[in-house]
């Protein structure tokens, strides 16, 4: 529902707000402003892990040992069941609960106007048509549509847009932003998970990364199980022809399968994703899914966000450009003048910054008044001593300066020519005017701002796609600003719009491997990007900050949280820097293609003595009518070669230049061939 049309279902008087009757009424049809929390079950949970190929395998074979009276084999593959349960689960339940995180955000108090009082009340107790008062570091806690005053908003964690929105009377103001200037007066129109804000927590309840780990398992699974079926088939032909009783085979079965069933490989996983994320700990990097690292060896598209990521998420001073009879350096100072540190606000602070690295600013000047940023003017100024002189000074939207200095008609065309410029180049421009005192303004130049690039950004991308990585850039900021940022860090240039996914129907994929990134986003849109890579197969990595990213964070493989991201996002990643930027992001990968080299090891050798310990008991039988192993030798076998060669979890490997693929099939004939020449050699060394 948007929130513009929805307004016009309510008809609060703004003197009075809403009655307690409307309240209730409002309340039935609308409900709390809250996001429901859906719980599992703890129990249901649990026994899921007793559901599956090797859980069944397993199932079977105590079935079977019980059967023919084999309690001690029972009891010991019970004990490896349910071993692999509670691993499976424990590492489960590790993950964080990004949903949980979410709903707390609305868990603040309001200012709200009822039956012709001001009340301060629970943001939870907010419904449609409830007339609220915000002022300047409130968070709104729902869709709003100002009715008297104009305030600026931060929205880059909702929308990924670092740089302050203005908003005025009769425009939206989203839940989830946050007031950095002015104070309003507006009318609650959307609550609960019917904001922008309730609609990103719906994204992320529903988003689920697949389960790779669970897919190979059941792989290998299905490999062991297909040659204990062409060895036992073999054995029931020699049988019937040789008179023996099919009864007599079963506990040939129970060996046969014993030896397939990998119950070691989860340990394997386990040990494995547990080590890498101890080692990762080490440099910086917090795992909240263990089998994150696995999936980051195999990752091969990332999408980073702009804003706090290859950015600074700090505006800073890009261009200047005088007027005449002024240098570059004096509409530095007089802007830098024109603020005030104690306020911290981003463009003051960008002002004076670069006012003190060219060392023009200094205490010679004392500021003797300051009127701070009002939405009504969109101007600052300031009152400015320096010895016996005294001068004022200002900055502010090109517009009002303009207005102010008294610029003709041909003047402010010139200099809104250049204002245009820098627009497309994705600056933000302000203006700069100084007036000696009793004298009319003098419009002294322009100072285009940005969110610059940090410095370690263009070196990482490069070792990033040196490992074969696709890197691609998704930002909520405007396309002008996405492609200067993407050219300076070297990603690309062809950057597109998100409004163009629309129009590319199944094409969408294919339109987002030939261009660099994507600009003007949306959570739904990061999140509709993840899941069609997805669906063709990518393994996908997103960086995020915001709560805008938290969908696509918990949707990607490896979601991956930086230093300054909300709660949030770190609640729906499963990756977590602890340092500024992305230059811990390449720990993950080459700890996870190490991982995957080691399982590899384990898996191929699982395979090879799979063969050999199979065929070495049906081949024995064939010959010599009996089995030369029973099941409890296989059981004590299966923990002196499969479980202690979870040590292969610390061998020394180097990590791949490229992507990681699990590649099964081809385990599985190279460890057949290896398998059979073991069991020739055994059978050699009998002889």
């Amino acid at each position: 529902m948007d929130a513009k049309n929805n307004t016009k279902q309510f008809n609060t008087d703004p003197a009075k707000g809403l009655d307690q009757s409307e309240v209730e009424s409002n309340r039935k049809e609308y409900g709390y402003n809250e996001v429901a929390e859906n719980k599992s079950n703890v129990l249901l949970k649990f026994l899921s892990r007793f559901w599956g190929l090797t859980a069944w395998m397993l199932e079977l074979i105590i079935i079977l040992s019980w059967f023919l009276h084999r309690y001690s084999d029972a009891y010991i593959v019970l004990g490896l069941l349910l071993f692999n349960a509670i691993v499976g689960f424990v590492q489960e339940n590790n993950a964080a609960n990004a949903v949980e995180a979410l709903r707390k955000k609305l868990q603040i108090n309001v200012k709200l106007l009822r039956d012709g009082t001001w009340k301060t009340l629970p943001a939870r107790e907010l419904v449609p048509g409830d007339i609220i008062r915000i002022r300047i570091g409130d968070f709104v806690p729902a869709d709003i549509k100002i009715s008297n005053g104009e305030i600026s908003i931060d929205q880059s964690a909702l929308t990924g847009e670092s740089l302050e929105i203005e908003k005025k009377t009769e425009e939206v103001i989203y839940s989830g932003s946050i007031v950095t200037k002015g104070e309003a007066t507006g009318m609650v129109t959307l609550t609960g998970a019917n904001t922008k804000f309730g609609k990103t927590i719906e994204l992320v309840k529903i988003a689920k990364p697949k389960s790779h780990i669970d897919e190979i398992i059941s792989k290998v699974v299905k490999w062991l199980l297909l040659i204990v079926g062409v060895l036992l088939f073999i054995a029931l032909i020699v049988a019937f022809l040789k008179g023996i009783n099919i009864l007599g085979i079963l506990p040939l079965l129970l060996v046969l399968l014993l030896g397939a069933i990998p119950v070691a490989l989860t340990a394997m996983f386990t040990v494995c994703m547990a080590l890498g994320s101890k080692e990762l700990v080490k440099q910086g990097v917090l795992v909240t899914r263990l089998n994150a690292p696995d999936d980051a060896a195999s990752m091969d598209i990332l999408y980073v966000d702009k804003t706090g990521t290859l950015t600074i998420n700090k505006l800073s001073v890009a261009k200047l450009l005088a007027a005449k009879d002024y240098k570059e350096d004096d509409v530095l100072l007089f802007g830098a003048l024109a603020s005030q540190e104690a306020n911290h606000d981003s463009i003051d602070i960008a002002f004076i910054n670069a006012a003190k690295e060219k060392n023009i600013l200094n205490d010679s000047f004392i500021q003797k008044s300051f009127i701070p940023f009002d939405p009504q003017n969109r101007k600052t100024e300031a009152g400015i001593k320096k010895g016996n002189a005294e001068f004022n000074v200002m900055k502010g939207s090109f517009n009002v300066i303009a207005q102010v200095c008294g610029l003709d008609e041909k003047a402010k065309a010139e200099w809104e020519t250049k204002v245009n410029e820098f627009g497309k180049e994705g600056f933000r421009t302000l203006a700069v005017a100084k007036a000696n005192i009793n004298d009319k303004p003098q419009f002294v130049g322009l100072v285009a701002l940005h969110d610059s690039p940090r410095e370690d950004s263009k070196q990482l991308i490069k070792e990033i796609k040196d490992l074969g990585i696709s890197i691609k850039m998704l930002t909520g900021d405007a396309l002008p600003i996405a492609i200067e940022i993407a050219k300076a860090v070297d990603i690309g240039n062809t950057i597109i719009k998100a409004s163009e996914l629309k129009n590319a129907d199944k094409n969408i994929v294919e339109l987002l491997e030939k261009n660099s990134g994507v600009a003007e986003v949306y959570p739904k849109d990061k999140y509709d990007i993840v899941k069609a890579f997805q669906a063709n197969g990518h393994i996908v990595g997103m960086t995020g900050d915001g709560v805008n990213d938290a969908p696509a964070l918990k949707q990607a493989e490896v979601g991956i949280a930086v230093s300054s991201a909300t709660d949030v996002a770190k609640g729906a990643a499963s990756i977590v820097l602890t340092q500024e930027g992305l230059v811990n992001i390449l720990g993950p990968i080459k700890v996870g293609r190490m991982m995957f080299e080691r399982i590899n090891t384990w898996i191929l050798n699982k395979i090879a003595r799979t063969i050999l310990k199979t065929c070495f008991v049906v081949v024995a039988f064939l010959v010599l009518g009996k089995f030369v192993m029973t099941a409890t030798a296989l059981l004590i076998m299966i923990f002196m070669t499969d479980f202690v060669k979870i040590a292969l979890s610390t061998d020394n490997v180097k990590w791949s230049q490229s992507p990681a693929k699990w590649n099964i099939n081809g385990l599985a004939k190279i460890g057949i061939v290896i398998g059979l020449l073991m069991t020739i050699e055994a059978f050699g060394l009998l002889c």
